[in-house]
């Protein structure tokens, strides 16, 4: 049996029900990285005897009768600009090489409490800071269902490992769509949860990654709907280092299963394969049993793109921008300067008029959702962009940045949101995008579970 094509939630099961060890599990995975990850470059440090120690020690406390707990053997991917202990958190960059970690950031506690198996280390963007995956410590990632597309950032290569079957779940943070753009590039479904519901804190930069600004938010790709709940039940345990963690319930109260479908929120020029997909997407979901009405435009999005990029451009641009320098890494430094500008015309008061702007966008959201329980709209205006885009100079970064307004606007307010990949178009992975009240993931995982069982591509693949 090829256990590196099942999903977590079968292969936990197993492990639990004693029909496979999680060490054969554990041998299985490292196999399979060794055979694809040479052409992928996902994975971009992993230690075999540290898995397989892993393993033996779920299998060690089965056998005392413990309970292995639900990811029980099931190998994971981290990215590298989470905290693990005993490996460095680069964030993709030189400078970080030996930044060791010394303790493990609280998702990361989390799957390991649930039993998983940190199998290795994924790739990012210098700073991950871009929706491609390139760097000068660790080298570029590869899409596995063609080379020539970007596998998505900044969570390219957990989005890359997963739709490769490596790892079952993978572990990514989002900030502007690093965890829904790589999994929309590299047809697999993947989760940016509200924010508040999984813990963050990096000992390695306690300033960077837990405050409310930027609302960055770890979230699980996965290559099944099953799976990302699982995966979210899993690292939304609580940890008292985040004081921004929010005991809320996973499932909410029953509401009417109505979907609001918005072709071309804020004015977004959307590709004639994305609108079909979207169509596609609500077809499953009225056979479903849902509601669907679509709708001219949703509350404010481009706002809420333009306050997210005053916020993150007020968060230390000079000091981010004077650290791609040292880096030296040309792809960081063009995307920061072509926003130079814009940084070095701020007004002393633009943070606090953007987060007072934001508060009030929240709310005409909240009421929005309060009637539409669930919106379904484009992860992206375009297909997945060809590798590199945003190397081709300022009209690069801008169409970019224009294609993937909601990946940036929904950010700031707070809202889960889903990708669900939904088929291909030639070898390229086109799905859609479900959005939500705040801690109503469940919504979406609902919906999303409706749009899947129509289809989706196949995955695991073997490297294009």
């Amino acid at each position: 049996m090829q256990l590196w094509r099942l999903t977590a939630t079968d292969l936990a099961a197993l492990i639990r029900s004693g029909q496979v060890s999680a060490r054969e599990a554990a041998r299985d995975a490292l196999d399979r990285l060794e055979a694809v990850n040479g052409r992928i470059n996902a994975v971009v440090e992993h230690r075999p005897e540290d898995v397989l120690a892993q393993a033996e020690a779920v299998d060690a406390a089965r056998a005392r009768g413990e309970a292995p707990g639900p990811l029980a053997g099931v190998p994971v991917t981290i990215k590298v600009n989470a905290d693990q202990r005993g490996f460095a958190t680069t964030n993709g960059l030189r400078l970080q090489r030996d930044l060791v970690a010394t303790d493990d950031n609280p998702v990361v506690a989390n799957l390991r409490r649930a039993g998983a198996v940190l199998l290795g280390r994924t790739n990012t963007p210098a700073f991950s800071l871009r929706w491609f995956t390139t760097n000068q410590l660790h080298g570029d990632t590869k899409n596995p269902r063609d080379p020539a597309l970007t596998p998505g950032g900044s969570s390219g290569g957990a989005g890359a490992a997963v739709a490769a079957g490596i790892g079952a779940i993978a572990h990514g943070t989002d900030i502007a769509g690093s965890v829904r753009y790589p999994a929309y590039a590299c047809g697999v479904h993947g989760l940016r949860p509200s924010l508040g519901r999984i813990p963050a804190w990096n000992a390695s930069s306690p300033e960077r990654g837990i405050g409310p600004q930027l609302m960055a938010v770890s979230g699980p790709l996965a290559r099944s709907i099953a799976d990302v709940r699982l995966g979210l039940e899993v690292m939304a345990a609580p940890d008292p280092r985040d004081p921004w963690w929010v005991p809320a319930p996973l499932d909410g109260p029953p509401v009417a299963r109505k979907v609001a479908l918005c072709m071309r929120p804020g004015g977004l020029a959307t590709a004639p394969e994305v609108e079909t997909a979207l169509r596609e997407a609500a077809r499953r979901l009225v056979e479903a049993g849902w509601a669907v009405t679509e709708i001219a435009d949703t509350p404010p999005i481009r706002e809420a793109s333009e306050l997210q990029l005053q916020l993150w451009l007020g968060d230390g641009y000079a000091a981010v921008r004077a650290a791609a320098e040292r880096e030296g890494d040309p792809a960081a430094i063009g995307l920061l300067e072509s926003f130079r500008p814009r940084a070095e015309a701020m007004a002393p008061d633009a943070i606090a008029r953007a987060l007072t702007r934001r508060a009030t966008l929240a709310r005409e959201w909240a009421l929005f959702l309060a009637e539409n329980p669930v919106l379904l709209v484009p992860v992206s205006g375009e297909l997945p962009f060809p590798d590199g885009l945003d190397r081709t100079g300022d009209a690069g970064i801008a169409r970019a940045f224009e294609a993937n307004l909601l990946q940036v606007g929904l950010a700031p307010i707070g809202v889960p949101a889903l990708t669900v990949t939904t088929g291909l178009v030639g070898r390229t992975p086109v799905g859609v995008q479900l959005v939500a009240a705040r801690y109503r993931e469940d919504l979406c995982l609902a919906a999303g579970a409706a749009i899947e069982a129509g289809g989706v591509p196949e995955m695991p693949v073997d490297p294009a």
